[in-house]
């Protein structure tokens, strides 16, 4: 019956072209509706009356501290998804299913030892994260209640990540779909109606994320799944536990390490730059932030396929699925690094209208994205490891780019040349150009010893 289940499942029998772009739409259209009701949700924050800056300004140094409660989700399910899909691949639909179990019971531990973390040190992370005497109070108030909803953020977002292994990309988007709806229509209510501020957007939030969470948890329990939560396979077991959040360790890098990258570039250029400096900064982030949403659709499309195939040992499956990703992303990357360099206006122009911003931000996104078109192959590439399991090449890419190379050039670059902030602004395409280096020549070389690896043992017939 499991090796029935491995067969029978699209993951191992759909065209790879078609099935990567009916997996990918979904999640890219997800991603798009997470940034758009983040947004809604900082422009009701923004027009409460009187004091709609200074909220504004107390939510947005929450920011950094939400991200790190949703690296802890992928920390676990960013990991244990890809596992569970190579388990498929391989029949082994008990251990896919332990993988799944064991996963639910550490989100729940971890989102309530966040809650307890946040509950009795919340208001002094927040001024360390950046709060002021002036913000701390609207910034904690959102917290506070914010927090109390870390298990809901924790199983919506993580969980949510094995209905998009097992292939069900439609209702990865609906979980996503659910919860901005929900948000979007909360917001107002509570915060204008029943005059709460931003404490109704927190609130708002959390019973939104709430109402996802159920959702998430009905569907994996409902036994309409390929794998189910079951009670039987939630006994936490250290083999099954450890290499699902070794895997994870490199998304939970790549999403921990915004929030001190982002202070780093605020402090660097603050000193060199002043306060133009800073707001142009905000709108680079905020174009590479939304520009690279279709590049994690399609990884998210191609992780359960490469995953569930590189268990299975189908290696041309695995192949000809990485070549239409690699194909896919460098095309993408290249024809933003083109619109960025050739008329970075029409991005800038959707932030602001400011003249002198909009000149500073222009030449400045021209060098920030200098060598954007080779992020699709890093892209590409790196997530290709996580799908393979490869958690040691995943975590020192993580760490190369982010870690080693972009945060130490942000302080070491502008010593060197005579326009400081330009410096500054540097450090983002070189730390780019070498670690797009590094990861394809080591994805080269590993990914041939993983195909001639596939091909020596005896492959499942689900091609």
């Amino acid at each position: 019956m499991e090796q029935q289940n491995a067969k029978q499942n699209k993951l191992g029998t759909e065209r790879v072209g078609r099935l990567l772009f009916r997996l990918a739409m979904p999640a890219i259209a997800a991603q798009i509706i997470n940034v758009m009701y983040n947004m809604v949700d900082r422009m009701y924050i923004g027009h409460i009356p009187e004091v709609g800056a200074a909220a504004l300004t107390g939510v947005g140094v929450t920011m950094p501290v939400i991200m790190a409660i949703t690296a802890f989700a992928y920390f676990v399910s960013m990991g244990g998804a890809p596992r569970s899909s190579i388990m498929m691949g391989k029949g082994k639909m008990e251990e896919a299913e332990k993988i799944l179990g064991n996963c639910t019971v550490m989100l729940v531990i971890v989102a309530l030892l966040l809650t307890l973390v946040f509950q009795i040190f919340g208001r002094e992370i927040l001024l360390l994260f950046g709060a002021s005497e002036n913000t701390i109070g609207y910034a904690w108030d959102y917290m506070r209640i914010y927090s109390m909803g870390t298990i809901f953020v924790q199983l919506s977002l993580g969980l949510n990540a094995f209905i998009t292994a097992q292939g069900y990309a439609k209702t990865s988007m609906l979980t996503v779909l659910i919860g901005a709806v929900c948000n979007i229509i909360l917001d107002p209510i509570f915060i204008f109606g029943f005059n709460m501020g931003v404490r109704g957007a927190a609130l708002a939030t959390i019973i939104s994320q709430a109402i996802s969470s159920v959702w998430v948890v009905y569907f994996l329990a409902s036994g309409k799944t390929t794998l189910s939560i079951k009670w039987k396979r939630m006994k936490l077991e250290t083999a099954v536990v450890l290499p699902c959040m070794a895997l994870g360790l490199s998304p939970f890098i790549m999403s921990f390490t915004e929030s001190a990258i982002s202070v780093c570039f605020n402090a660097s250029l603050l000193k060199y730059g002043g306060d133009i400096a800073v707001g142009a900064m905000t709108i680079l982030t905020s174009v590479m932030q939304f520009s690279m949403l279709p590049l994690q659709g399609l990884t998210q499309g191609s992780q359960p396929i490469v995953s569930f195939n590189y268990g299975a040992g189908n290696g041309e499956r695995v192949k000809k699925t990485f070549q239409i990703l690699f194909v896919s992303a460098v095309t993408y990357s290249t024809l933003l690094w083109a619109l960025a360099e050739f008329v970075p206006q029409m991005f800038v122009a959707i932030f602001t209208s400011d003249p002198q911003l909009t000149e500073y931000t222009i030449w400045a996104l021209q060098i920030y994205m200098a060598t954007s078109l080779m992020f699709g192959a890093q892209v590409a590439c790196q997530q290709t490891f996580i799908a393979l399991g490869n958690a040691k090449a995943s975590v020192f890419l993580a760490l190369l780019r982010k870690v080693i190379l972009l945060i130490p050039l942000i302080f070491i670059l502008p010593l060197f040349v005579e326009n400081k902030p330009m410096g500054v602004f540097l450090a983002e395409p070189v730390a780019d150009f070498c670690a797009v280096c590094v990861t394809v020549t080591m994805f080269a070389i590993s990914f041939k010893k993983v195909l001639k690896e596939m091909k020596g043992r005896k492959k499942r017939p689900v091609a």
